[in-house]
């Protein structure tokens, strides 16, 4: 079933009634979402809802990336941190944020790096769900967040269920590119991958804030992603935004 023990567990809260797993990823990640930290987590989501916090984003959009690109279809896994904490941005797609709202400065270097790679010029909006759509998975280390209070929801449970959804990932034995940029997501990634024997290719930089992004401009992991896909006989990534 689509809802199976997600809407079991999360039943008992109108907040999380439509966080429903898409039914591939249910199926991979059956037994995770049994676990008791899972039951936690709907407590302390429970309770901010309770005390009046605005959580970001919107709780329809929470499990947005498994529902745009299903276990089955995931050929490349972009790794993010946290989502974003302004209203109207996150959308559940890491480094990605609804159409209407202002590119972030992040996104803003990805386009300058994917122009200077394969020459594609920036989109005039940062909705990346046509990657997701092709199979880039786009997953957040945390899925919720309080408005206005970056890694807020942090160390509430969200950790240890991405890691197992990196965990699945890597027992495929079909071949994935894992897109790393930062030392966040490298760590989180590489600290499972380096723990089993995979056929995955794994591309690192830093990240591409204002802050580091002299060190992530040429890293060119569009074009290499794509020559992985192709050698792996798999379909390449059109990376343009607008489709």
């Amino acid at each position: 079933m689509l809802i199976g023990l997600w809407q079991k567990v999360f039943s008992w809260y109108p907040f999380l009634m439509v966080m429903m797993l898409e039914k591939s990823w249910h199926k991979a990640l059956e037994g995770e979402v049994q676990k008791p930290y899972i039951l936690e987590l709907k407590h302390f989501l429970e309770g901010e809802k309770g005390r009046g916090a605005t959580i970001f984003p919107p709780e329809e959009n929470v499990l947005n990336a498994f529902r745009q690109t299903p276990f089955d279809k995931v050929k490349v896994v972009l790794m993010g941190q946290d989502p974003y904490h302004g209203p109207g941005q996150a959308h559940g797609l890491c480094f990605s944020v609804q159409k209407g709202v202002t590119t972030p400065p992040s996104l803003k270097n990805i386009y300058k790096e994917m122009e200077a790679d394969l020459g594609i010029p920036p989109a005039s909006h940062g909705c990346l769900i046509n990657w997701a759509k092709q199979g880039v998975l786009m997953l957040n280390a945390t899925l919720t967040v309080q408005r206005g209070e970056p890694k807020s929801h942090y160390g509430k449970g969200w950790e240890t269920f991405t890691d197992a959804v990196i965990r699945v990932l890597c027992q495929r034995k079909d071949p994935l590119v894992f897109i790393l940029w930062g030392r966040s997501a490298k760590d989180k990634c590489e600290n499972i991958l380096n723990t089993m024997s995979h056929p995955h290719a794994i591309l690192t930089s830093a990240h591409p804030s204002p802050y580091s992004a002299p060190k992530f401009f040429g890293c060119r992991h569009f074009s290499k992603t794509n020559d992985l896909l192709q050698k792996w006989g798999k379909e390449p990534i059109n990376w343009s935004v607008d489709g």
